[in-house]
């Protein structure tokens, strides 16, 4: 795809101020495309929107969302959303609001927009428990969170209006890296391990140090964002973005503690609604997004850890 024509240069992301809205939308800049942000900083911060993006300040689920939009946009990437399972039990309603309303109102825009796709911001809580191997695309989903329930619905109604506008849903697993929110110590296992470890050296992990997971770094994940809008093939399908790569919790503790040294781990409770283990069956991000080399995580930790400043 090219930006050639003045609609096809122009792209909505929602979430800009977000961790991954943010980079994504940095990325484009970059490309040569015109970004129109949207975000209303619930969760997001002012100083994460790049300088080149118009920004539109809207909540995403306001019914008078369409009218503070342009009239027409080539594709819609939608990041805007609550994004913790743990937080989605403290107001279910909310939770909704944010992650399955915001999608339907978007989705509506983009019908109306004339937008050729629409690339949507999931996640792997859509699956819930899982069998310990790799976790297709085709899994049954059977999520154990509001979170994960309401991405999955959102997901649904893609599917019902997909003959309008196409749309690819990237299922993203434990994404981590520099520009995650520090502060934030109920979402990001990554980066709330290595705030805890930074500022205290005391890491407080709520649950087992056996669960796994797959730790797929920003870079990484910005990059299947892009292809996701401009490769021709991925279009009305879901796709997982992680590395394949099963790691456990106490290996993800060791290598922190090998970076800052000193660091001492407590258990506790483990959080409702949190999933013991998961990691990605990455064959269909091969064959779509063209993706097979990644970040290792050792790498991605250090230069998290190296370009981290809780001051």
């Amino acid at each position: 795809m090219t930006a050639t024509q003045d609609t096809e240069r122009i792209l909505l992301v929602t979430g800009v101020g977000g961790f991954i809205g943010s980079a994504v939308a940095q990325r484009l800049v970059a490309e040569g495309f015109r970004v129109v942000g949207v975000d209303d900083f619930s969760a997001g911060k002012r100083e994460n929107v790049p300088k080149q993006v118009d920004l539109v300040e809207v909540d995403v689920a306001a019914p008078q969302l369409a009218s503070k939009l342009p009239a027409a946009v080539h594709a819609v990437l939608h990041l805007a959303g609550q994004s913790s399972g743990e937080i989605s039990f403290d107001d279910p309603i909310s939770d909704l609001q944010k992650n399955t309303i915001s999608t339907l109102r978007l989705i509506d825009y983009a019908n109306s927009a004339g937008a050729t796709r629409f690339v949507f911001a999931s996640s792997m809580s859509v699956y819930g428990a899982t069998n310990d191997a790799p976790t297709h695309e085709e899994a049954v989903l059977q999520p154990l969170s509001c979170y994960g329930v309401g991405k999955s619905a959102a997901e649904g109604y893609l599917r019902v209006f997909s003959q309008r506008t196409p749309f690819v849903s990237l299922r993203m697993f434990n994404v981590y890296g520099p520009g995650q929110d520090m502060q934030n110590l109920r979402q990001g296992m990554v980066s709330i391990y290595v705030a805890q470890a930074l500022s205290s050296k005391r890491i407080v992990v709520k649950g087992s140090a056996e669960r796994y997971r797959d730790f797929v770094y920003i870079d990484d994940v910005v990059e299947a964002w892009v292809r996701a809008l401009q490769r021709a093939e991925p279009l009305n399908t879901a796709i997982n973005v992680g590395t394949g790569i099963r790691t456990e919790v106490g290996q993800l503790l060791n290598m922190i503690q090998q970076l800052v040294p000193d660091t001492v781990v407590e258990f506790t409770d483990s959080t409702p609604g949190d999933q013991f283990g998961i990691f990605a069956d990455t064959r269909r991000m091969q064959t779509h997004l063209g993706m097979s080399h990644f970040v290792s995580l050792q790498n991605g930790l250090r230069t998290f850890i190296e370009k981290t400043d809780l001051v």
